[in-house]
């Protein structure tokens, strides 16, 4: 017969049930990475770098008007946030974390 360790389970041995089984601790950790080490956020940085990039290059040309003004891109790098902080909320609301009990 093969054991195999399941990392949710935990036995605890020492602390039998009502019935005189062994009790089993299910453990949760945090199912959510940290912000920096998420994609989401590597994404978020290059688009926002990208999207301020292009309005500071973009100039005037041939006697027209700047097409890309700041106010503009800074309207398209607070839709970048709020899109990155949804992103980063639905993955945490459905995670338990073990202070939540």
């Amino acid at each position: 017969m093969t054991t195999t360790n399941d990392p949710v389970k935990v036995r605890n041995a020492d602390a039998p049930n009502a019935n005189g089984s062994t009790r089993v601790t299910i453990r949760r950790g945090a199912e959510t990475r940290a912000f920096y080490k998420t994609t989401e956020f590597m994404v978020f940085i290059v688009a926002t770098a990208g999207v301020l990039l292009a309005s500071y290059l973009v100039k005037t040309a041939d006697g027209h008007t700047d097409y890309f003004l700041a106010d503009k891109a800074w309207l398209y790098v607070v839709i970048l946030s709020v899109g990155y902080m949804v992103s980063r909320g639905l993955p945490k609301s459905g995670s338990l974390r073990r202070d939540d009990a």
